[in-house]
């Protein structure tokens, strides 16, 4: 059983030297091992215990780790981080007296395999820690541990044509080679290990060796659950070779074969693939998954068995366009996934050591000259275990369709970090992540993965002052305006969480941030464009979605952004006690509102031009100017006006959309809210089961920046919103727009808020319940009304 610790468990300072780490456990490896080449390793501990015993591990490896008590898996790790962030998973076993047996296989992708961007990695190793001080029972480097090289396997870069795809090698397992019974223990071949380096834990540092700086896993366990594979839509016979510019099409259906397909598929009952016989069966998930394939068989040696995994099938064999999501007839699978080579004997499990995500899957089974019985398959689900406690409902029923699948791009864009996508890239960027955590922060009390996120992103920080766009990653990315959005995430928690502590940590580095920027400033106090790609939005007819000028030189949306960020900057400043630095904040704010205000105005216009040519026009920079509060009280509802009415400017697509709708909010112009959200509307009958990135053309079909409109659901429609930090009071000013009535129920720190309004032709009335302790105030029609813990009507 995985628990959650808060600090080093052998953390006891008055027992160590102070040059001495208090782990006495070390690092130890595969003697052949180190860095140079791939290997997929098991490492073994044989013990006998006289009594019953509750022991507590501590258990990390480079790069990834399964851990086995006795043959039955107990967990996964270690969590993603960095080398100054190495995580160390920790389990509680309730061991029987008698022999037993502990086995993890590691693994470790050299850059020719390649490894995940995700993944940081300093060479191979494991460690695994029992009680404190010297454990010659379990501990690694002092118990006898024993490791082996596993044959079989064989990685593949991802086969894609279109995208881009950093997710790491996929797996060709060899069963002829492979070590069955390894996670027992069993086998020949068994060294002992060899000792890499001793443990360096972050908890007491002195002059550590630069390797592994250890520190507790700061997430619970990951949700898994077995699941049937799905519904096999089309079975057919297909020629050897590659089948990805073979289309499926109806006529290719084997009816006959319906039925024993579905029983295997759905029902779990085995199938046999006759000797000589090619087949491809393509299955529809039902949803989007993210999921282990769990494959088991009996005989057949000499077959193959692949498993591809698709968000959907494509028009086109170059992989274009995909069309309506549900439809396969005419399409091509080009999947990505892993292949079996089938051992031939009883019982046989094969699966791959990191998890597939999509809607389709296709079975390719080829077999020889021996049947092949195919006893399971199924799907192991994984995602971060969110624990989902909003309601909402509305006199129109399109905005509560959207919840679900919303909610389920969450949690499969949600593991050891929050994800960008699962299928192309698994990576945390920042600003995709601060969409995902205001969602988490509205429909869960849990606030583990956004801490996590705001932290990592604060180690990504670079010498110079910014973070990085993406983290953690091997491959270095600098997005300026994502440091911004980094500032903006710590702000968000300083609102929407009680946890000063938290907030006093990050800011040195959202001080940093601004210095950086600050060097940016050119005498005219206008921001030139950072050194970095300086992302907006994946706008049509936008360079890699860099607003005009955002590349080099000077940009409005820019330059009104940094004055928004300096402005929650200030407000964080003033929060932690120090009001001299929240007033140079501001000092620089005005400044740069002042200077931009002026240099990007067009008259003729009545709007914020992108540029100082005033040639390009945005939604965006309007966007930004009024939530900085940068546009001059007389113009400020001209630009209002003009932003909503306007035809001709460069448009918010999914991710930007959210601070247009946040301007709704502000402004009190709902039209334009409900107006964008056909966007979501119509996703349903595009076939999509989760949110995508950008409009079609979408490269990836579940994005979990498009999961915003269910926060604003609650802080918007509703208008439920913090009005002071850690959110001890709360303001509730519901704007319903189009709406005859809305109601809803949001997660608190301190319980749930609950909030029913009904808008009547002569009267807007409602009632709210405010959990213990919290108070707060209701606008409506200009009027503001007290609140107070419990129920009340209006």
């Amino acid at each position: 059983m995985r628990k959650l610790l808060t600090e080093d468990p052998c953390l006891d300072r008055s027992k160590f030297l102070h040059e001495e780490s208090p782990w006495d456990a070390k690092w130890i490896a595969h003697p052949a091992f180190g860095g140079e080449e791939t290997c997929v390793t098991a490492y073994r501990n044989r013990f006998k215990l006289d009594s019953a015993k509750k022991q507590t591990i501590h258990v990390s490896a480079d790069q990834r780790y399964e851990l086995f008590l006795d043959g039955q898996r107990i967990g996964r790790g270690p969590e993603r981080g960095d080398q100054e962030n190495w995580f160390y998973e920790t389990y509680e076993l309730d061991l029987k007296p008698g022999e037993h047996t502990i086995v993890a296989r590691t693994w470790w992708l050299a850059p020719d395999a390649p490894p995940p961007y995700a993944q940081m990695s300093m060479r191979p190793g494991f460690l695994l820690m029992g009680d404190c001080g010297k454990d010659e029972l379990l501990s690694t480097g002092i118990a006898k541990w024993q490791v082996k090289q596993l044959g079989g396997y064989k990685f593949v870069p991802p086969q894609m044509r279109n995208g881009f795809q950093v997710t790491g090698a996929k797996v060709h397992v060899d069963g002829a080679k492979f070590d069955w019974g390894f996670e027992e223990g069993k086998g020949e071949d068994w060294i002992d290990a060899k000792v890499v380096r001793p443990a360096a834990v972050a908890s007491f540092i002195n002059e550590p060796i630069p390797y592994w700086m250890m520190r507790p896993a700061m997430l619970p366990a990951l949700y898994e659950n077995p699941l049937s594979m799905g519904k096999p839509k089309n079975i057919a016979a297909v020629p050897e070779g590659d089948t990805r510019s073979i289309p499926v099409r109806a006529a290719d259906h084997l009816k006959n074969e319906e039925d024993a397909w579905y029983d295997f598929l759905i029902n779990k009952s085995p199938i046999t693939v006759p000797a000589k016989t090619r087949r491809r069966v393509i299955v529809d998930l039902g949803d989007y998954y993210c999921a282990y394939p769990r494959l088991t068989t009996t005989g057949g040696a000499g077959a193959t068995v692949s498993i591809f995994w698709a968000e959907g099938l494509y028009e086109q064999p170059e992989g274009q366009t995909k069309g309506n999501r549900d439809e396969i007839e005419g399409k091509y699978f080009l999947g990505i996934g892993d292949t079996f080579d089938i051992a031939g004997g009883e019982n046989q499990l094969y699966e791959p050591l990191w998890w597939e995500a999509g809607r389709w899957v296709e079975i390719i089974v080829t077999t020889k000259s021996e049947p092949l019985t195919l006893l399971h398959l199924k799907k192991h689900e994984v995602h971060y275990p969110h624990v989902f406690e909003q309601k909402f409902e509305s006199s129109d029923p399109r905005l509560a369709k959207i919840i679900a699948p919303a909610l389920r791009t969450l949690e499969m864009c949600s593991h050891e970090t929050y994800f960008d996508c699962p299928y192309y890239e698994q990576l945390m960027y920042v600003g995709d992540t601060r969409l995902q955590v205001l969602v988490t922060y509205a429909t869960t009390r849990d606030d583990h993965l956004p801490r996590k996120a705001m932290y990592l992103f604060d180690q990504s920080r670079l010498a110079w002052g910014m973070t990085q766009s993406r983290y953690p990653s091997h491959i270095r990315q600098i997005i300026p305006p994502f440091s911004l959005y980094w500032i903006g995430m710590i702000h968000d928690y300083s609102m929407w969480r009680d946890d000063i502590n938290f907030v006093k940590a990050r800011m040195p580095g959202v001080r940093a941030v601004l210095d950086a920027f600050r060097k940016y400033i050119n005498k005219d106090n206008l921001l030139t464009a950072p050194d970095g790609w300086n992302f907006v939005d994946w706008v049509p007819g936008w360079f890699h979605g860099c607003a005009p000028d955002a590349a080099k030189g000077i940009n409005g949306t820019l330059n009104f952004h940094f004055a928004w960020t300096l402005r929650n900057a200030a407000d964080l400043e003033e929060l932690v006690g120090e009001p001299e630095l929240a007033a140079r904040d501001r000092k620089t704010a005005d400044a740069i509102s002042r200077a931009a205000s002026q240099a990007f105005w067009d008259e003729k216009r009545g709007l914020f031009s992108e540029d100082l040519k005033h040639e390009h026009f945005s939604e965006h920079t309007q966007c930004m100017a009024l939530l900085s509060d940068s546009v001059p009280k007389e113009k400020e509802s001209q630009v209002i006006d003009h932003l909503f009415k306007e035809a001709n400017l460069y448009r918010t697509t999914i991710y930007f959309l959210h601070y247009l709708f946040e301007v709704c909010q502000r402004t009190g112009r709902m039209e334009k809210f409900f107006e964008r959200l056909q966007l979501w509307f119509d996703l349903e009958k595009q076939g999509f089961k989760t949110m995508v990135e950008s409009p079609e053309p979408s490269r990836s079909d579940c994005h979990a920046w498009g999961a915003h409109p269910v926060y604003h659901y609650f802080a918007t429609v509703l208008g439920i919103r913090p009005a002071t930090p850690g959110f001890k009071t709360v303001r509730i000013e519901p704007q319903l727009g189009e709406l005859q009535s809305a109601s809803g129920t949001m997660v608190h720190p301190r319980g749930l808020i609950r909030v029913n309004v009904t808008a009547d032709p002569d009267k807007f009335s409602g009632e709210v319940e405010l959990p213990e302790g919290v108070s707060g105030e209701l606008v409506v029609n200009d009027r503001t009304i007290p609140l107070n813990s419990g129920r009340q009507t209006f």
